[in-house]
């Protein structure tokens, strides 16, 4: 979930003063919400192809077996971001990422005791570009260097570039909290975990037999061709075969595409998810025991978010949970 949310809120406002504190004459800023939610775009749009697990082609297989709700738990993760104040034309940027594990006992979702749900609020700005900021922290914020050489590229001091360089900042503080919470799991418990977007982050969370991630958006396609059409057009209760996956130096994986929901009158990918499994799922047997899994939590619905078509409900419950406490 990423979001540049409007302000000022507490936590706004106690940012602000910091900044006021460190740089007298700072402008604040009351932020408005993005135009697009999903700005930036961590991947454009694009359709790449992977291979196929055991080779074979390309194929629509109706999933076997009734759908059974196997899941111990869902892991999800969240962000907000705020711009606070700027610098000149420089933006300081408040970032809160929050991640937490709901373990299902006796058919309802409660927070897992194993491992406290995380939150953390950082600012997020150019060292390179604002100086007098650089290395300050307090017990309320850490303050992130957004021009840091390990962050890549040195971004451009448009106002936009230096956001866009922020929001990624945001995002992989977010991806980590959630990589602590999954590992942890995956190392105290032997029954299956859901979580919300991928597992490849995590080395230790890839190769556990009881990770299962569902990712949601489909800005990267892992077909073309004639096999994009296999994947458009899957009716519901069917998925492809299973692919080998890897990229941008992240853990394999196998995965494939399911379809969870009827999508006639709606989008080619309304109620479409691709699983990510440890990359030794690869027999039909495991493959439609993990899509079977997943089938079984599309009731009840996740309304009334607007993702419902591939939200999960213990997935929703989780993120209303992660923002009450963040």
């Amino acid at each position: 979930m990423a979001l540049l949310q409007p302000g000022p809120d507490a936590a706004s406002r106690a940012a602000l003063r910091y900044i006021q504190r460190l740089l007298p004459g700072v402008d604040a800023v009351e932020a408005g919400q993005l135009s697009d939610p999903a700005f930036p775009r961590m991947d454009p749009p694009q359709l790449v192809a992977a291979p196929m697990l055991g080779g074979g082609a390309m194929r629509a297989t109706r999933v076997s077996g009734e759908p059974e709700a196997r899941f111990a738990a869902f892991l999800d993760g969240t962000q907000s971001v705020r711009i606070v104040a700027r610098h000149g034309g420089v933006p300081i940027v408040l970032g809160i990422v929050a991640a937490g594990v709901r373990e299902r006992v006796d058919r309802r979702l409660v927070t897992w005791t194993g491992c406290a749900p995380r939150v953390e609020r950082r600012l997020y700005l150019p060292f390179a570009y604002a100086p007098a900021l650089a290395g300050e922290s307090d017990s309320a914020f850490t303050v992130v260097d957004t021009t840091d050489a390990s962050m890549g590229e040195l971004p451009s001091r448009h106002p936009t570039a230096l956001l866009e360089s922020a929001i990624k900042s945001v995002r992989r503080d977010r991806e980590r909290v959630e990589s602590v919470l999954a590992e942890a799991w995956c190392a105290a418990r032997a029954e299956p975990i859901c979580i919300d977007g991928g597992i490849a982050a995590s080395a230790r969370v890839a190769a556990s037999g009881v990770a299962v991630g569902v990712v949601k958006t489909h800005n990267t396609i892992h077909a073309d061709g004639a096999d994009l059409d296999v994947v458009l057009g899957l009716a519901r209760g069917e998925r492809t075969p299973p692919l080998r996956i890897q990229s941008g130096g992240r853990a394999p994986v196998s995965s494939w595409y399911l379809r969870l929901r009827d999508n006639k009158g709606h989008d080619a990918t309304w109620g479409l998810v691709r699983i990510e499994a440890c990359d030794t799922i690869a027999s039909d047997a495991d493959v439609d025991r993990i899509s079977g899994w997943v089938l079984a939590e599309a009731a009840p619905l996740a309304l009334p978010d607007a993702r419902w078509d591939k939200m999960s409900y213990g997935v929703r419950n989780s993120e209303e949970f992660l923002r009450a406490i963040a």
